[in-house]
């Protein structure tokens, strides 16, 4: 199965013009921890669909509410003329697919 299958949201936005930031909501504790069992969300895994260094990347596991936080730096400033994704909004697209086993 799919994250995008279990997660309730997967969303992606800007956290000041020189990050992205990554929110992965299930819809309850057993989900959030299969996930975190399988170690599908680390910096390591990040840095290989984002190709970005391990170094740059920050996980946070937020249990009571069932989620798990990334930051990423965005490859250019929002708004820069090179900029494709402005809000940073359609950034996490490669994480709807990350295989979960259930």
């Amino acid at each position: 199965m799919k994250l995008k299958e279990i997660a309730k949201i997967i969303r992606s936005k800007n956290a000041g013009p020189f990050y992205c930031t990554f929110d992965i909501i299930f819809k309850d504790y057993s989900d959030l921890d299969m996930v975190l069992k399988q170690n599908l969300i680390t910096p390591e895994s990040i840095s290989k669909i984002y190709n970005l260094p391990t170094s740059k990347i920050k996980i946070f596991e937020y249990k009571p509410a069932f989620a798990i936080k990334i930051t990423i730096p965005r490859p250019v400033p929002s708004g820069d003329i090179e900029d494709t994704d402005i809000y940073g909004a359609q950034q996490h697209a490669p994480l709807l697919d990350i295989s979960v086993q259930k």
